[in-house]
Formats: C-alpha cells, structure tokens, sequence
C-alpha cells in the first residue's frame, strides 16, 4: 500500500533555528508522538520505538530516520524505515525551507509512505487518519520546540 501526503507548516522561529533544528536528530526525535526510546546513530540518523495504535494493530514500531540536509540550506530530505509485527514501513519525506522574512519560517512538505504487512491489511482510510494524527501532533511538537530553542 501506498500512500502520500503534503502540507505548508508556519513556524515562529527564524530559519537558521529551525534549520539548525530540523538538523539535529536527538530534537528531531523528540517531536515524534507516542516515542517511547530513541537514540542516537551518529550527527544525521536516529532510531526510534514508538507505540502504534491503528485498527487492531498495537503494539511498538521500530524505526531508523536518516536526516538528509541538502548544501542549500533550503532543503531537507528523510528516509524512515522500520516497523514491528511483521509489518514493514518505508518513508520518504522532504521539506523545502524559506525565510519569510518577519521571523518565521515556511515549511512546504511532502511524504510518501509504503507498507506492507499487517499494517498495509487495515485499509488506507484508518491508516490516512492515523498518518494525519502523527504528522499534526509532530509538527505541533517541532513548532513548540523550535519556540523554546529559539529563546534560548
């Protein structure tokens, strides 16, 4: 199964914090919902457990998420890959970056995801709302934590 999303985000921070954020896998990490652990690889990848919850799958999902900035300083590209109860999710995400010029930053995103297993089984319907969900409640975390970093 196959499924895309995009979005635009405002955050109300300027754009080197929120590039210096998005860049920083352990601040990256914690903006995820439901995170139960993660850890560290090296300065661009993380592993991440976290609990899922869709349909009658439950249970703790594992993820490794490679940060892939580009030397434009503009562009920002992530590969999650993992899953749990013989259920295999592919991510590809990427998020172009520009100042807006009065102290926030515009994040214009996209997603694609491929999933296979048991997860893939439950219909793109609960699994759109369940993406909706994660992708909101991160973005949420991000602004929040980007506010608190930028007043640092």
């Amino acid at each position: 199964m196959k499924l895309q999303w995009s979005g635009q985000e405002i955050v109300p921070a300027p754009k080197s914090v929120v590039w210096t954020f998005v860049n920083d896998p352990g601040e990256v990490a914690q903006c995820l919902p439901d995170l139960i652990e993660a850890k560290t690889l090296d300065a661009h990848t993380f592993e991440a457990l976290v609990a899922v919850n869709v349909g009658p799958v439950r249970g703790k999902f594992k993820f490794k998420i490679a940060l892939e900035p580009q030397p434009d300083e503009a562009n920002i590209k992530m590969k999650i890959s993992g899953g749990g109860f013989g259920s295999v999710v592919d991510l590809l995400a990427s998020a172009v970056i520009a100042d807006n010029g009065n102290g926030t930053t515009t994040l214009d995103w996209t997603g694609t995801a491929s999933m296979r297993g048991p997860v893939a089984t439950i219909g793109g319907r609960v699994i759109d709302a369940q993406a909706e969900r994660v992708i909101g409640t991160t973005f949420a975390n991000v602004k929040a934590r980007v506010a608190t970093a930028g007043a640092v």
